[in-house]
């Protein structure tokens, strides 16, 4: 098929489609004519790599997991190198979400304190308290 049939079967815009081969994620092979030509299991490629790429994984760890993806959703089969990589990402956005969690406590502080002062003692944002600028 080519890469409009594949995009239209995937819901899959075509500029992903040639990002995900460039990737090494998709394969296609060329026609006589030069245009991409994909198999009849690409359409469950595309579908096992947007599932992984929902779950936060990068181009490099899908391209590392793909030839362990089963089905659509898809299963992995549990070999250590996987599971080592998944683990890796997981501990990655366990990091992320620590370090916004700090930020988020650290900026409700700052409004709570804001808050407690109250807007008379801060001058409006919009520079209309200044003086005008002599000419």
């Amino acid at each position: 098929m080519l890469i409009g049939e594949l995009a239209r079967r995937t819901g899959v815009h075509t500029h992903q489609l040639r990002y995900y081969e460039a990737q090494g994620l998709l394969e296609a092979g060329r026609g006589a004519n030069g245009y991409r030509e994909y198999d009849e299991s690409a359409p469950l490629r595309v579908q096992q790599i947007r599932h992984l790429l929902a779950a936060g994984l990068s181009s490099e760890d899908i391209a590392y997991l793909l030839p362990c993806a089963v089905g659509e959703a898809p299963v992995l089969v549990g070999c250590p190198e996987l599971l080592a990589a998944m683990r890796s990402r997981l501990r990655r956005i366990e990091d992320q979400l620590e370090s916004l969690a700090q930020s988020r406590a650290a900026l409700a502080v700052y409004i709570d304190a804001a808050e407690r002062e109250g807007a008379e003692s801060y001058p409006p944002f919009d520079g209309s308290d200044r003086a005008p600028v002599p000419a």
